[in-house]
């Protein structure tokens, strides 16, 4: 029997997917900010990111970590509905201290500030996703993810300009003049909005009659999860060190007196005259035999990184599989598999958008300059939201027909919502009109796939190798758009891995959700390989990563529907 969707619960849940887009775009300015604010060098600009990411992952695993040892998944325990909350006032305690850290120029509390709010948003996200799942029938969970996911796009998509009209008193593209020359007092009232919007948004869920407390119903028997999962906390803790084992030298590569050397060179750089090309081209010489061995170092290390990751996990599933007792979650194969998925997924999809800029600078895809890059940018991370908007259409119990025509009306009024915000924003648009035909294709796919998870996933990761194929063995503007199709193949994946991952976990969701969030540790470890493998091979081979990515993700489709129809998991998987 299908449980009826609770659209009350849905729409108060989807704000946060919004807020969370929104505060991205917010960080666009953020980060720039800090750079020219604090002088910062290369070395702490690359702290930003990555207190922001590694955030993400300890948050995850302290959840399961504090909820193994006093034997309860606390997430169940206060439902997804507080634990939302609480993950909205740990964000709003952090942009207090970015707020503070930016008034007394300190520069590490700023980034305690940053980590802080992004552990929120690890809590909020471990709680959110299957939270969306809850709202309904399983079946369709990946649908309402969808929906919220869409939101969230849409909130990324027109924050820019409204941060940018807030800041600037202007719509149009945030230069680095403009950052320069931003007032302290302007950004200071800029994230004391961001964090009375925590609050608020914490307000609205805690005060919802609407949304349930979203925790999960199991047996008196199974009230509490008794036996302690000490083979997957070891398992984790193992990997846990191995990493900060192989990111310790990757930070101390940007401390080097090379790394400095490299920083003042680059800044004599930028201030020589473009006429005087001889003094010009010897120092890009000296930048280039300084930065080979350190970017060498850094990319053994998060190669190191990378297979630590893909062993371990594959550790937990192999030993899993032998015997479940004392693994938790990652009892399940179809979990310890959707955990490399999501690491791949979000792998390939920050390194798709990070190195889609080098390659629309070759004269074979175009010779754009960097002004004229950001309409193709807007393009590949505005696909995210056309495809996550068609996927949302099954969310909403319609009838058929009406489905099918919003299936084909949906899509298109995202691309021109994409296009025209970009052209808002001061950009030229001609060059992306015939990106329809790509979008033509996601609808064709969403139409054949039908909402079923495995197989939408499935045909996606295919359309992934095919763009990435065509990519790599043509050039100019359909090799571009072959690359940007792959954010509309990419748009559905979360929801889809998310929903497969989680299905028939039942008592354990909560600590699976977390799991599966600590992967997003993959947009930290698979773009700077792929920037690498372009150093040695050139910029267009580079996306061969992207097809292995999704490679992955056709398999985890195919293999984890023939899993949970073995398991008897009750979910339309074909």
């Amino acid at each position: 029997m299908k449980n009826s969707t609770n659209y009350g619960a849905l729409a108060t849940l989807s704000t946060v997917f919004f807020f969370w887009g929104f505060i991205a775009a917010g960080n666009s300015v953020f980060i720039p900010f800090c750079k020219n604010y604090f002088h910062l060098d290369q070395f702490q600009s690359q702290l930003i990111d990555f207190a922001f990411y590694f955030a993400y992952y300890i948050g995850a695993l302290s959840i399961f970590i504090v909820s193994s040892i006093v034997g309860k998944d606390f997430i169940n325990k206060w439902g997804y509905k507080k634990s939302i909350v609480i993950g909205l006032l740990l964000s709003a305690v952090g942009a207090a201290f970015m707020i503070i850290s930016v008034y007394m120029n300190v520069f590490p509390g700023m980034l305690i500030g940053l980590f802080i709010v992004a552990l929120g948003f690890s809590l909020q996200q471990t709680s959110a996703n299957p939270f969306m799942i809850l709202l309904g029938d399983e079946a369709t969970g990946a649908s309402r993810i969808n929906l919220g996911g869409g939101i969230g796009s849409l909130g990324t998509t027109i924050g820019p300009l409204i941060v940018a009209l807030a800041l600037f008193g202007s719509t149009q593209a945030i230069s680095d003049e403009m950052i320069q020359g931003l007032s302290m007092t302007k950004v200071i009232i800029l994230y004391s909005c961001v964090g009375m919007l925590f609050l608020f948004v914490a307000a609205l869920f805690g005060f919802s009659k609407t949304l349930p407390d979203g925790k999960i119903a199991v047996n008196e028997l199974e009230e509490e999860i008794k036996e302690k999962p000490t083979k997957a906390m070891a398992t984790l803790s193992v990997i846990t060190i191995a990493l900060i084992i192989c990111f310790i030298p990757v930070i101390y590569s940007y401390t080097t007196p090379e790394a400095k050397s490299i920083t003042v060179l680059t800044a004599e750089l930028s201030h020589i005259n473009t006429t005087d090309s001889v003094q010009a081209k010897t120092l890009a010489q000296n930048i280039a035999a300084l930065k080979a061995p350190l970017d060498n170092t850094r990319v053994q290390w998060l190669s190191a990184g990378l297979i630590v990751v893909l062993g371990g996990i594959l550790f937990a599933y192999f030993a899993g599989k032998k015997q479940i007792k004392k693994w938790g979650a990652m009892q399940y194969p179809q979990l310890t598999l959707g955990m490399l998925a999501i690491f791949v997924y979000v792998g390939v999809e920050v390194a798709i958008g990070s190195n889609l800029g080098e390659l629309l600078k070759k004269d074979e895809f175009g010779g754009y300059s960097s002004s004229e890059i950001a309409p193709f940018i807007a393009m590949f991370w505005g696909s995210l939201m056309i495809g996550r908007w068609s996927g949302a259409i099954n969310a909403f119990d319609i009838k058929e027909k009406t489905k099918a025509i919003l299936k084909i009306i949906v899509p298109i009024v995202a691309f021109i919502t994409v296009l025209t915000l970009t052209w808002i924003a001061g950009y030229k648009i001609e060059a992306l009109y015939w990106y329809f035909v790509c979008v033509v294709v996601q609808i064709i796919a969403f139409i054949l796939t039908k909402d079923k998870p495995a197989l939408t996933l499935g045909v996606f990761g295919f359309l992934g190798i095919l763009a990435i194929v065509i990519g790599l063995t043509t050039t100019g503007i359909i090799a571009v758009y072959a690359f940007l199709s792959c954010g509309l193949f990419c748009s559905i994946m979360w929801p889809s891995i998310f929903s497969l991952s989680l299905a028939g976990l039942g008592k354990y969701q909560g600590q699976g959700s977390a799991f599966l969030i600590m992967m997003i540790l993959g947009g930290a470890i698979i773009p700077p390989i792929q920037g690498k493998i372009s150093d040695i091979f050139g910029i267009q081979q580079s996306f061969l990563v992207g097809g292995f990515c999704f490679a992955y993700l056709a398999f985890f489709a195919l293999f984890v529907r023939k899993l949970l129809k073995k398991q008897g998991v009750q979910m339309e998987v074909q």
